[in-house]
């Protein structure tokens, strides 16, 4: 009796370490969930965002992400994307103006062990970004067209992702810096000295996991990113060290239990205007929003 007790206990014990162990492994990221992540996030706003935005009902970024590798546990992986963002307006027939066509491909190569939960990531991207329009770049009064101006530039971007794992607040977290390149004969003749053709990008991000982690379908339940440029080049005459060449964004994203594939967002975001032809604008606003979470550790 006592000899089946303690193999009853054994095998209790054996079945507790194999499902540690599971656990454990489960927060191993790979490639693929390293990319996902630092990819731009689907989202839509509320029409009650705070600031000096024009009025919108909606903001809409729409980023699927197709992945290209040779096998799963591949160091080298492509990610093609087809971003595009909207924006309709709170005006007469709620008009969509010039929406931002960003096409991409990124291409990511893990260095170091794949089986440690830390890992250094390098990356590439070639990215075009335009509004879909032919007109003038310049109104008969001289200002920017923004209903009907052109607006096209092509660029490369090369970073490098750094990503760690605390086991104590069971969080993953990364650290990405970047530098975006425009060069001259790939951005259109009007907007050299009013739009940055040399861009360093750095954000930090951090995803809360659940408490349980069953069969690789987590995801957070709550993330943070806290994201910064700063434009290097000669630009609209400013100094060197002028805050002006600043854009900053802060966000803080909520996955309800009730909800299966998207969350609520909150975010600040300070600095040049993204989207196409309004980046003359200066914009601080606070917004609300949906926001996909595909994202699975």
């Amino acid at each position: 009796m006592k000899k089946n007790i303690y193999l009853s206990v054994l095998l209790t014990l054996f079945i507790l370490v194999l499902n540690a162990q599971e656990k454990k492994d489960n927060l191993m990221l790979d490639l693929t969930k390293i990319a996902l992540a630092n990819q731009s996030d689907s989202y839509v706003t509320f029409p009650i965002d705070i600031g000096n935005l024009d009025p919108l009902i909606f903001e809409a970024n729409i980023s699927p992400s197709f992945i290209i590798r040779k096998r799963k546990d591949s160091r080298l992986m492509g990610v093609l994307t087809s971003q595009v963002i909207i924006r309709m307006y709170n005006q007469d027939s709620y008009p969509i103006y010039t929406p931002s066509y960003i096409p991409q491909i990124t291409f990511y190569y893990l260095v170091g062990d794949k089986k440690s939960k830390n890992h250094n990531t390098f990356f590439g991207r070639v990215s075009h970004h335009s509004n879909g329009q032919n007109g003038d770049f310049y109104d008969e009064n001289g200002n920017i067209n923004l209903l009907s101006g052109n607006f096209a530039t092509n660029f490369l971007e090369f970073g490098l992702i750094n990503t760690s794992n605390s086991e104590n607040l069971n969080a993953v977290k990364f650290f990405k810096s970047s530098i975006e390149i425009h060069p001259k004969s790939w951005m259109m003749d009007e907007m050299q000295g009013l739009y940055s053709g040399l861009r360093w990008h750095n954000t930090f991000s951090a995803f809360k996991l659940p408490k349980t982690n069953l069969e690789l379908k987590n995801r957070p339940n709550i993330s943070l990113k806290v994201e910064t440029t700063w434009m290097f080049d000669s630009i609209n005459n400013w100094s060197t060290f002028d805050l002006n060449r600043l854009n900053a964004g802060l966000t803080f994203y909520y996955h309800p239990k009730v909800l299966e594939d998207i969350g609520l967002f909150v975010q600040f975001y300070h600095g040049m205007d993204y989207y196409n032809i309004y980046f003359n604008h200066q914009i601080d606003t606070i917004r609300f929003g949906l926001m996909t979470e595909i994202l699975r550790f």
